[in-house]
């Protein structure tokens, strides 16, 4: 049942890596595009590839902490009272000090506001931003395949060999393998955000970790099938059995022989 479940997550992994790989083009394109456009030369009365700068009134932020399923999200006003409702995919560096009657600049391209720069010339992608998705697209998509592939593999491999300990251990630590390397993408791409750093810096990172722990893996795999991961049950004394009651001549479980225990 548990190796069932393990072959389940990992499908469910590589075709989501697979259609997250298919995606990093599109973002790589969407991003070249949005630094290519040029300024428009008057305000776009329809969604534009050219880019606007628009000034806003915050009405209302919230940063909607401790709520996992719900993005930072803020209202702003034009200046003829509309309202616009904007996400963001955090909370950095804008919109934590945004608040009510806060004048801020947004940025609209296609009809949509792709980032805000608020007074102090701070700037912040929202979630319609195309910047960072190439990176985001491919840092999750490394992850996914990676984890996808090396857990398939730990999850067939006892679904196969079948009543085999050291098999289904070898097995467990394929599987496990599969998650360090997974987990060791998402927090090279969490690097490469926070440092700013290019898109090649992820795989220049990432593989070489990658490289290591599946060097780890193989070696504990053998190490499974040789039994050397096998516990080792300390030996515990056995139970000795009670002594029978001494006998009349003083020894143990034994008869009286002396006079008297003869037959007439």
């Amino acid at each position: 049942m548990r190796s069932a479940v393990w072959v389940l997550a990992a499908v469910v992994a590589l075709v989501a890596g697979v259609a997250t790989a298919f995606e990093i083009r599109g973002a790589l394109e969407r991003e070249r595009e949005f630094r290519a456009a040029p300024a428009c030369a008057s305000v776009p009365v329809k969604a534009s590839g050219c880019l606007w700068e628009q000034d806003f009134t915050v009405r209302k932020a919230d940063m909607h902490r401790g709520k996992r399923s719900k993005a930072p999200e803020a209202e702003l006003l034009l200046p003829s009272g509309k309202s616009w409702e904007v996400t963001f995919p955090g909370t950095e560096p804008v919109v934590s000090e945004m608040e009510p009657d806060d004048k801020v600049v947004g940025l609209i391209w296609h009809g949509q506001v792709v980032e805000v720069r608020d007074a102090d010339g701070r700037r912040q992608q929202t979630s319609s931003g195309p910047l960072e998705w190439p990176e985001d697209r491919l840092g999750g998509a490394l992850a996914l395949v990676s984890f996808g592939l090396i857990a398939l593999v730990g999850g067939l491999w006892p679904l196969i060999v079948r009543g085999n300990r050291r098999h289904a251990k070898a097995a467990t630590v394929v599987r496990w393998h599969g998650v360090g390397i997974g987990v060791t993408a998402i927090l090279t791409l969490w690097a490469q955000a926070a440092n700013g750093w290019p898109m090649w810096a992820i795989p220049a990172i990432w593989g070489p970790l990658a490289l290591l722990l599946l060097a780890s893996m193989v070696a504990f795999a053998i190490a499974a099938l040789r039994g050397d991961l096998d516990d080792d049950a300390p030996s515990t004394p056995g139970v000795q059995p009670p002594l029978p009651p001494p006998s009349m001549d003083g020894r143990p479980g034994g008869t009286a022989t002396g006079a008297g225990s003869g037959h007439s």
